[in-house]
């Protein structure tokens, strides 16, 4: 069976490879999910490769045509264009005031022409749109699939491709399912309205016979250019032979928490209130890998980049210089813009085409934001993460937690999809605020079990002695009752 190509590199990943030729498909969706653009690349993909595409309209015009083609820098004389827009051109002026039913005729003379045409540019690719215009000359839906079932028969003794639209308006329903038994495939697009934010766009491959095509739904966007398809990640497809060593922060004191630091392809969860140093703690560990000359990556959901710079700077941390370098790439994200698949997407590109060897996600709560169905962001989280451990990628996930002090609960229960959790909290003594840090599990290997000082000051991070007597830590309300002498100064 030979495979060509649909003039979409996301498709054809989709797809494993592309559709069997000579064959009758289905491209549905409703209006603005994008059909008109994928089959347009469908058909100057055949004129990259020398064939003669057809393009047939019983809809829009080809001025219309041309608009969509022009939006995305393409030119429409590329290919034959078959527009059918009005009666008049298949039945003459006049024909309303026949004594027979005009769409009886209307129907008949409409794939009558179409096949003529196809008889005269003899074309290997050919995007018939749409069926709703068949469907209502039809009037009867025994007669319009007896109909669609003509048109597969006389393609079917032909060298050409076949992709049929559906907007999906003529049924109650949407679908039509004695369609979809016709076609040898269904690809269908869906355009979903969020209540804040950007438009989600999806594509799903209904069936495909004789093809082991990647099931499920596939993020995408419309964008000058065409369709950007993010195919659904699958960690089991993706692995990468690594060495296992560990990876270290430059401050021996943390790094002994983790009995040396943590494993490469381990996932690090820091967890606390707001304000504790999550993110000074990962920056460290980033900064460290940076000086080694790793690449390295930030996803920034919360913060400004401008501001996470300079809190880096005041910690002695220069990240723009490793900025400048190509070491390190900061990338701001807007969880109201973008789909959870194009992030996957964006972190595979960082892996595969950069060699990043550490990334960190900041926050946790921002990529919720992402998603609004929440039950499917642990799937979606614990699949990125399987990747990024099968390519020895060390990632670390900033989660907040609400409240400072007293049950500090989370919105998401995430620390099982980690390899490591380290816990941070306040507490008080002698009248101050202080900071504690403990590591809670570590599945790359043994970790301290003692809960220490954390102190942020302007020469980076140091963690002190273990706080024998110190109490309450997991109830969320610490409390220190030890001497004052285990407690760190000011340098």
């Amino acid at each position: 069976m030979s495979l060509i190509s649909t003039g979409n590199q996301g498709l054809d990943l989709v797809l494993r490879g592309g559709l069997p030729e000579n064959r009758l498909y289905l491209l549905e969706g409703a209006p603005g999910a994008g059909k008109t653009t994928l089959a347009l690349q469908f058909l100057r993909e055949g004129v990259r490769r020398g064939e003669r595409p057809l393009y047939v309209t019983l809809s829009e015009t080809r001025e219309e045509l041309r608009a969509v083609a022009v939006s995305h820098g393409w030119d429409l004389d590329e290919f034959d264009v078959f527009e059918f827009s009005s009666i008049e051109s298949v039945l003459g002026a006049g024909s309303d005031q026949s004594i027979l039913h005009s769409w009886e005729l209307e129907l008949g003379e409409t794939v009558r022409l179409v096949q003529a045409e196809v008889e005269r540019t003899q074309p290997k690719r050919v995007v018939f749109d749409s069926l709703s215009e068949m469907r209502l000359l039809a009037q009867d839906p025994l007669r319009y699939r007896r109909q669609i079932l003509a048109l597969k028969q006389f393609f079917a003794g032909r060298d050409t491709t076949v992709l049929l639209i559906d907007d999906m308006t003529g049924n109650g329903d949407g679908r039509d399912t004695h369609l979809h038994s016709l076609c040898h495939g269904v690809i269908t697009l869906e355009r979903l309205t969020l209540t804040f934010g950007a438009a989600r766009r999806r594509l799903q491959i209904q069936k495909l016979r004789g093809v082991d095509f990647v099931a499920g739904f596939h993020d995408f966007n419309i964008r000058k250019g065409g369709l950007d398809i993010y195919p659904r990640l699958i960690a089991a497809d993706h692995h990468t032979p690594f060495t296992g060593d560990l990876v270290q922060s430059g401050v021996p004191e943390l790094d002994g928490l983790f009995n040396g630091g943590p494993m490469r392809g381990t996932c690090t969860l820091i967890t606390g209130p707001a304000g504790t140093g999550k993110t000074t703690i990962a920056l460290q560990y980033l900064y460290a890998a940076c000086e080694r000359g790793e690449a390295a990556t930030v996803y920034q959901f919360d913060e400004r980049i401008g501001t996470l710079l300079t809190r880096a700077s005041a910690f002695g941390l220069d990240l723009q210089k490793h900025i400048d370098a190509g070491t390190l790439r900061i990338e701001q994200i807007d969880p109201a813009e973008l789909s959870p698949g194009e992030f996957a997407a964006r972190v595979r590109r960082e892996v595969e085409a950069r060699q990043a060897q550490m990334l960190v996600i900041d926050s946790l709560n921002g990529y919720l934001s992402s998603m609004p169905e929440e039950q499917l962001l642990i799937l979606q989280m614990h699949e990125l993460l399987s990747y990024l451990g099968q390519q020895g990628v060390v990632t670390f996930l900033i989660n907040p937690q609400q409240g400072l002090v007293g049950s500090m609960a989370t919105n998401l229960n995430i620390s099982y999809v980690a390899d490591a959790v380290v816990l941070l909290r306040f507490f008080e003594a002698e009248g101050r605020i202080r900071k504690a840090i403990s590591v809670l599990k570590n599945r790359g290997g043994r970790h301290e079990d003692v809960i220490r000082e954390l102190r942020i000051d302007s020469q980076g991070v140091r963690v002190g002695e273990a706080l024998k007597q110190f109490r309450g830590v997991l109830t969320g309300t610490p409390e220190y009752t030890g001497e004052r002498a285990p407690l760190m100064e000011d340098r």
